[in-house]
C-alpha cells in the first residue's frame, strides 16, 4: 500500500483512521474485508445474499474516472481494512450514488458519518448536484445517518423492499 496517498480521518468518537483510493492491486484486502463483513452488511451493500469476493464485485469497487466511480479503502492505525466507500457519477456529471460498507467490528466509532460526510464534501467538490443511495428498507442504522445527514427518502418504484435515499448538493 502507498501511505503517501492516505488522508488521515478523525471520527467525531476521536477514533482516526486512513483513506486512500482503491487500486488494481487490492483484490486480496478487498476480498480481506468481504470476509469480515456481517451476511447481512454485504447483503445490505450489494442488495443482494450472496457471500465472497466475485470478479464482478471486486470490479465494481475499483476507481474508473471514465466511468465516473470512485472508490476508497480505509484503514486503521494497525493498516487492517476497515471500510470502503465507493462514489459512482451518471455520465451528465448529475447526479452520484453512494454506497459505504464498514467491518462488523469497527461499527460504532463513527466510520461511516465520517466517510458520508468525506464522501459529500467529494461529490460537491466535483460538482455533482444530488447524492443517492438506495437501501434496504431493513438497513435502518445506513437510512437513520443519512437523514441526520440531510438526505430525504422516498419509495422506489416496484420495489416494496428498497428505499431511494437522496440529498440535493447544490
Amino acid at each position: 500500500m502507498d501511505w503517501d496517498e492516505t488522508e488521515t480521518l478523525v471520527t467525531r468518537t476521536g477514533f482516526r483512521f486512513f483513506l486512500r483510493p482503491v487500486t488494481h492491486r487490492d483484490e486480496e484486502t478487498l476480498a480481506a474485508l468481504f470476509r469480515q463483513v456481517s451476511a447481512e452488511d454485504l447483503r445490505f451493500r450489494f442488495l443482494s445474499g450472496e457471500r465472497g469476493s466475485s470478479e464482478e464485485r471486486f470490479t465494481e469497487l475499483l476507481s474508473d474516472p471514465a466511468a465516473r466511480a470512485t472508490s476508497f479503502l480505509a484503514f486503521d492505525e494497525r493498516r487492517d481494512v476497515i471500510a470502503s466507500a465507493t462514489l459512482r457519477g451518471d455520465t451528465a456529471g448529475e447526479h452520484c450514488e453512494v454506497a459505504i460498507m464498514i467491518r462488523a467490528g469497527s461499527k460504532g466509532r463513527g466510520v461511516g458519518w465520517t466517510l458520508l460526510d468525506y464522501l459529500v464534501g467529494y461529490a460537491i467538490n466535483a460538482g455533482y448536484a444530488t447524492m443517492l443511495s438506495i437501501e434496504d428498507r431493513d438497513n435502518h442504522e445506513s437510512i437513520m445517518l443519512q437523514r441526520q445527514m440531510g438526505f430525504a427518502t422516498e419509495p422506489v418504484d416496484d420495489e416494496p423492499t428498497l428505499v431511494r435515499v437522496r440529498r440535493r448538493l447544490r
